[in-house]
């Protein structure tokens, strides 16, 4: 749901604008210096970025679920890596203490993670525990008034800058599945914390990634996300469900970047004394892409709506992160496709994004794993 559809288009337009002529040109310097400009930070502080969906209570702009992938489209036609930054502390980072965290909790950190003045980083995924999250080695034992958490996280997004962890730890052993498993909000400067080394991808300069190690790290039962502990999974699935529509607009907004690159350069580019654009194969590529990207927009607004809705999207959400990030890949391969061999140097954008959409179909869970919630939703309400 749109709440005011002016307010919405100006804030869209702004930021569109800084897309454009603030984002767009420093592409190239991200992905060579592998860091995100502290001005650009500052302009997204200044802009409110970092709070979108974080309640006006809280210092926020309290966006819509519908607002929220409309912004998405827009941030998704630049490097995903300046999406990336401010992407925790709007989602996954933000999203476990707003839905379930006590009223203390929230007042002490939302407004800190609304203004951008600390980064937050989700730590679900270890060594051994990535598609079965379920079954994590993390633990967090009682010790009086506190809890002893031990044991490693994998590929955290913005690790190294975060300010605090939302993490899931298991706190009874003898509940071997989701059940047993609690979440904390854990302060980056607890001793016992240690943070990797940066990890050296395939794509997506400037999108930092590491693991977290916490060893004996002491923190007190307040940190204990609502308070209560066992439901820790629970908070995990309902930020992947959010998580997974916003990855699902981000690979619109990058899939729509692509195609108007390659557009542009296949009217450019002459071959045979004329356009590429004239080729109907060159044409058919365009209009697939074209189709594709307005099929992957139409399913994550449907969810969105459904979602503000108060309707349960589980399956459409994953319908659309499925579809949409497996559109992107097929588009920027596509567009490399019609650059020819341009499109494998990096002189031209489509190269990058080629690399850098790869992971969409990775994280807030792989399309294998979309297919298997599907699929078992399905299953389940046929039972019924």
């Amino acid at each position: 749901m749109i709440r005011d559809q002016e307010t919405m288009q100006i804030l869209l337009d702004s930021i569109r604008s800084f897309v454009n002529e603030a984002l767009i040109p420093r592409e190239e310097e991200v992905a060579e210096t592998d860091e995100i400009p502290e001005d650009i930070v500052s302009q997204m502080r200044d802009m409110g970025l970092f709070g979108l969906t974080i309640p006006e209570e809280f210092g926020g702009l309290g966006v819509t679920m519908e607002e929220e992938v409309n912004i998405a489209f827009e941030l998704g036609r630049t490097s995903p890596a300046f999406r990336s930054f401010i992407g925790t502390n709007n989602g996954i980072g933000s999203i476990g203490i707003l839905l379930d965290g006590t009223e203390e909790q929230k007042a002490t950190y939302l407004p800190k993670l609304a203004s951008g003045e600390i980064l937050s980083s989700f730590c679900l995924t270890e060594p051994d525990s990535g598609s079965d999250a379920a079954s994590l080695r993390t633990t967090a034992v009682r010790d009086g008034d506190h809890y002893l958490i031990n044991g490693t996280k994998r590929y955290i997004t913005n690790a190294p800058h975060a300010g605090i962890f939302t993490v899931m730890a298991r706190t009874d052993p003898e509940i071997k599945g989701a059940k047993g498993i609690s979440a904390f909000i854990v302060e980056a400067t607890t001793p016992g914390i240690t943070i990797g080394k940066c990890d050296k991808k395939m794509g997506q300069k400037g999108a930092h990634t590491a693991d977290v190690i916490f060893d004996n790290v002491r923190v007190p039962s307040s940190a204990l996300i609502g308070e209560n502990e066992g439901v820790g999974f629970k908070t995990a699935m309902k930020v992947l469900d959010k998580g997974r529509l916003h990855i699902a607009a981000i690979a619109v907004g990058a899939a729509e970047r692509v195609l108007e690159d390659s557009l542009r350069y296949a009217m450019e580019r002459k071959q045979f004394g004329r356009p590429i654009s004239d080729f109907q194969l060159i044409q058919a590529m365009l209009a697939d892409s074209k189709a594709e990207i307005y099929a992957a927009r139409c399913m994550v607004l449907d969810a969105a709506r459904r979602r503000d809705d108060g309707l349960s999207v589980s399956t459409e959400a994953s319908c659309a992160k499925m579809f949409a990030t497996e559109m992107c890949s097929r588009v920027a391969d596509r567009g490399v496709q019609i650059h020819g061999g341009a499109g494998y140097v990096s002189d031209y954008a489509v190269e990058r994004f080629y690399r850098d959409v790869r992971l969409f179909r990775l994280y807030e869970g792989t399309t294998q794993i979309q297919q298997v919630i599907i699929s078992r939703n399905m299953i389940r309400e046929a039972q019924q």
